[in-house]
């Protein structure tokens, strides 16, 4: 699957925002309950999905890139 942007995240920062996307769906799920548990789910989606593909909105944006 090509991706229609250029990537703009590099390897180790892909990792480190899969990682702490999973910590925070964990932490959602099973460990905070209520209100605080939803945010930090809803909070996962976002870094789960810059990781996979590779692509932060926000670096775009800002004109940053950690990939080499």
């Amino acid at each position: 699957m090509k991706v229609p942007f250029k990537q703009n995240v590099g390897m180790m920062d892909r990792m480190l925002r899969i990682c702490l996307g999973i910590v925070l769906i964990i932490a959602g799920g099973l460990i905070v309950t209520g209100t605080l548990g939803t945010i930090l789910m809803v909070l996962s989606i976002p870094l789960l999905v810059s990781g996979i593909i590779g692509l932060c909105p926000s670096y775009t944006l800002l004109g940053i890139s950690t990939k080499r």
